[in-house]
């Protein structure tokens, strides 16, 4: 590997995958179609099945030597122990605005070093948007149609970078479908003044593009859940710490439970 975290040829074969994905998710969704439930009582969809199966063929291919941990292969028994490199997977996140027809679901690609998140790739096929970032090359995003094309090219890219906060005037992002009470309590207490509502690993690219100051989560995650979008967020000037103030690392196999997150706080600049 380059001194970069993947070169352009590895990260074309992702960038066109998220976008082959994206457009099989929203095929799915056209047909309609019923969702089964997982045993931790989430919902899961053939979209997840047929995006994650897309997604691994094309991380074979881009990065055949590293370990990848994707949602749905978990699920269903495949739980490889994390290395000190990795791939974390989810091919469907915000299943739950999938299903209820909101646009805030995305395909997430995240890569870990060290037990922290150094590349995520994102897109949101339902608003039509990409989100890239490497931690010390920056983070951009594009507008890109995956029913228009399933190949990135030459798309134009957009940097984005976290915005410095006004103690007075502090806005966060927070989950519409599923916030907990110590969420809310944090807000009330943390002279937030203003609160956007978005799902999956939106909120954290609303961080990352200087739309947000902060996004706090109390609610378990997978890692998952939040490799791709950390990465960005870090990439464009943010970061993440556990609600003790310490880092959020990767890598946590607990046999009952394997790569779970605590609570967190993803913030913007700091003051």
């Amino acid at each position: 590997m380059s001194e970069t975290c993947l070169d352009e040829a590895q990260k074309t074969i992702l960038r066109d995958a998220v976008l082959v994905a994206g457009r099989v998710i929203l095929d799915v969704r056209d047909r309609g179609g019923d969702h089964t439930t997982k045993g931790d009582g989430s919902p899961v969809t053939e979209a997840d099945i047929r995006a994650e199966v897309i997604l691994l063929d094309a991380l074979r291919r881009a990065a055949p030597d590293i370990i990848v941990i994707a949602e749905e292969a978990a699920e269903a028994g495949d739980i490889p122990r994390a290395s000190d490199e990795f791939f974390l997977v989810d091919p469907l996140d915000g299943t739950k605005e999938f299903i209820s027809g909101s646009t805030d679901f995305t395909v997430n690609i995240g890569l870990v070093r060290g037990g922290r998140p150094v590349f995520g790739l994102i897109y949101a096929p339902a608003r039509k948007r990409i989100y890239e970032g490497e931690v010390g090359q920056g983070a951009w995003a594009a507008d890109i149609d995956c029913r228009q094309s399933e190949v990135f090219g030459a798309t134009p890219k957009t940097a984005i970078n976290t915005r410095t906060p006004d103690p007075q005037n502090l806005m966060a992002v927070a989950s519409g479908s599923h916030r907990a009470q110590e969420t809310n309590d944090w807000l009330a207490t943390h002279n937030v003044k203003d609160i956007v509502s978005a799902g999956s690993s939106i909120k954290f690219c609303v961080v990352a593009e200087g739309q947000a100051d902060m996004y706090p989560r109390h609610w378990p995650t997978m890692e998952w859940d939040t490799a791709a979008g950390h990465a960005i967020l870090a990439a464009a000037g943010g970061r993440i710490e556990m609600l003790d103030g310490n880092a959020f690392l990767y890598g946590k196999y607990d046999q009952e439970r394997p790569y779970l997150n605590p609570g967190f706080i993803a913030y913007g600049k700091k003051n």
